[in-house]
């Protein structure tokens, strides 16, 4: 079994960034620049934009924080989208999610500018990933295709099952695997999917995202399989200093035993999922996207 570091190769691909940066900036380009809209004070969602900046700063971005409280209203919003849509010193910029109920998600989604849309939602993005035109793709999928190709995990031509059908993992992951770039012939299953033990087993590669914590066991992989945890479901435990910790969707020690490669968690998916907003900025920075 081996390890599929996505820590390690978040920051191999963060310095890359960063050397495209200082060219672009020696040959008298602007620094790029990402811009990050928080609706309130969830927890989750502060650390994962925290980070999201911490990681502008390392890579030498520019990032800007818009902060509104939970109680702004939809036009409010929609607003200051429109207004970072006509920004020419902004390359993209995201809208954390989830918003406060009395919002519609899918109406401050679409209301982005489909070349500023770095976080790959915008269906016109979904659209053009789907038919092979070069788009932003979302950040998860678009880091697990980068593990995969970093480590050299052979996909053409293997069975890939992937566990989940959500619009940010699950649907563009299988769209993606199924591409010619990677040619796997690909499963997409769900909770309602019959003699899924049986589906899971069938896999070389097994793409895992579900949330729900430790559901795939070792009886559920076949030997020999490649296995793609997701899942980052926090737990309480009595274990850590915290009193919580993060779960994937794969009991890795069973799991592990049987597989030719895994991803941890935490540091597998994460790190990737995050490096891979910075890799859609700078594309739009560089307007290799929409030309």
């Amino acid at each position: 079994m081996k390890l599929i570091d996505g820590k390690k190769i978040a920051t191999e691909i963060k310095q890359e960034i960063a050397i495209e940066v200082n060219k672009i900036i020696e040959n008298g380009g602007r620094q790029p620049h990402l811009a990050a809209i928080l609706v309130g004070h969830d927890g989750g969602s502060e650390t994962y934009v925290a980070f999201k900046i911490k990681d502008c700063g390392e890579v030498g971005f520019k990032s800007s924080l818009i902060r509104f409280e939970d109680h702004v209203t939809e036009e409010e919003l929609l607003a200051k989208v429109h207004e970072l849509n006509n920004d020419d010193g902004l390359d993209g910029f995201i809208v954390q999610l989830p918003l406060p109920k009395h919002i519609s998600e899918q109406k401050i989604i679409e209301a982005i500018n489909p070349k500023k849309d770095v976080d790959g939602f915008h269906p016109e993005n979904v659209g053009r990933m789907v038919i092979g035109l070069p788009a932003f793709v979302s950040a998860t999928p678009f880091g697990i295709v980068e593990l995969l190709k970093r480590y050299n995990i052979e996909t053409s031509g293997k069975n890939c099952v992937v566990l989940g059908r959500s619009n940010i993992v699950g649907r563009p992951m299988s769209i993606l695997m199924s591409q010619k770039a990677i040619n796997a012939t690909v499963t997409v299953a769900h909770s309602r999917t019959k003699n899924l033990k049986e589906v899971c087993k069938n896999a070389d590669i097994l793409i895992v995202a579900m949330g729900f914590p430790e559901f795939i066991k070792g009886d559920m992989v076949k030997e020999g399989a490649v296995v793609i945890d997701v899942g980052t479901t926090r737990v309480k435990s009595d274990k850590t200093k915290s009193g919580w910790k993060l779960k994937g969707d794969v009991l890795f020690d069973e799991v592990a035993e049987k597989c030719s490669y895994i991803t941890p968690v935490p540091g597998g998916v994460g790190p990737m999922t995050r490096v891979s907003l910075l890799l859609n900025t700078l594309l739009s920075a560089k307007k290799e996207i929409y030309k």
